[in-house]
């Protein structure tokens, strides 16, 4: 288990915004919910939340700056540190009474990933990772799943939301592309909890488009910490930057990499011999 200062502060952090959340769940049909946009909600708990993370965040480590899911961007005279958090990844599944939403922290130092948080308050569990030092949930080690074979995996993703519309046939044929080969496909609402089931073992592999940057901070360094193999959804390593992602052990992201390369080919070319036609 990491027990340094950094992870001391984080943890406190979560935790504290964590016992509002399960408060806040258990009376979920009493939330006062306010509209986004189509299919993006946000609730009076995350608002909370997040205050709670700010707050807390901030007194321990004062200086350092924020990128936040609410709160939008908090420079800090610390320009070199940065925290990425996501006070409630999961919104919809929570408003619905779906257990599985999370609170994300993530460390960004002179431009790294240092240290990664996830908690979900409705099971109790707390992912956490500190670069060079390992992944752990609770007090046990994360390793990431030893499966060679995409046909005996379980690949998680992300579905567009209605407000993202203009990504559905990419992702419609990037699916069809995987669901040919993996096998089985989850989709479960939390990106954070995606990437930290595959740094567990519970799930093999993980692509989505359109995420931020908060949903993916925290992420990403347990992956690393895992053993785990993470990139942009193109093979690159600007996840951050273009809000991509795709992840597994060795041999499963490399092939998840391929399907999607595959299904990108084959959609472009479909309007080319339509035209030939």
């Amino acid at each position: 288990m990491i027990r340094s200062a950094l992870m001391n502060v984080m943890t406190a952090a979560a935790l504290k915004a964590g016992r509002g959340l399960k408060r806040d769940f258990g009376e979920v049909e009493n939330l006062q919910v306010s509209v986004k946009g189509p299919g993006d909600f946000v609730s009076a708990a995350d608002k909370r939340a997040e205050k709670t993370v700010f707050e807390e965040l901030s007194r321990a480590r004062p200086g350092y700056g924020f990128l936040m899911e609410e709160g939008g961007r908090v420079e800090g005279s610390d320009k070199s540190h940065t925290w990425h958090i996501d006070p409630l990844d999961g919104t919809t599944n929570f408003l619905h009474g779906l257990p599985i939403f999370a609170i994300s922290i993530g460390l960004e130092r002179e431009g790294q990933l240092v240290a990664g948080l996830v908690y979900n308050p409705a099971t109790d569990d707390l992912y956490i990772a500190e670069r060079g030092q390992g992944a752990y949930l609770n007090n046990t080690r994360l390793r990431v799943a030893a499966r060679r074979d995409l046909a005996d995996a379980l690949i998680t993703c992300g579905i567009p939301p209605l407000n993202r519309a203009a990504g559905h046939a990419r992702f419609q044929s990037e699916l069809a592309n995987v669901m040919r080969h993996a096998g089985n496909v989850r989709r479960l609402g939390s990106a954070a909890l995606d990437m930290c089931f595959v740094a567990a073992g519970r799930c093999d592999g993980y692509w989505e488009r359109g995420i931020q940057t908060w949903d993916m901070a925290a992420g990403i360094v347990l992956l690393r910490e895992a053993g785990g193999f993470v990139t942009d959804a193109d093979g690159g390593g600007e996840m951050m930057a273009n809000g991509t992602i795709c992840c597994g052990n060795e041999s499963i992201h490399r092939r998840l990499l391929d399907l999607l390369r595959e299904a990108d080919m084959g959609r472009r070319a479909a309007p080319l011999k339509a035209a030939q036609l």
